[in-house]
């Protein structure tokens, strides 16, 4: 009786750790989609940055309610 109580008690351990071995996994390849997600906001950011000087150092008040749809 004794064991198999200590052979159950193996099995569930070792599928816990297999179970927290694939949870790291998934983990670890959320984090680089984030840090990815990351990098391209902080890109986005920076050239929308970059269109809003140009736009005001070229004289005008540029807004995308000026702009024509490009299916005019």
């Amino acid at each position: 009786m004794m064991e198999q109580r200590v052979i159950t008690i193996e099995t569930k351990l070792a599928y816990q750790e297999d179970t927290i071995a694939q949870l790291n996994e998934v983990i670890c390849r959320q984090q680089d989609q984030i840090d990815a997600l990351e990098r391209l906001t902080q890109q986005l950011l920076g050239r929308v940055r970059d269109l809003s000087e140009t736009a005001t150092q070229s004289g005008g008040a540029f807004s995308a309610a000026d702009e024509r749809p490009p299916h005019y």
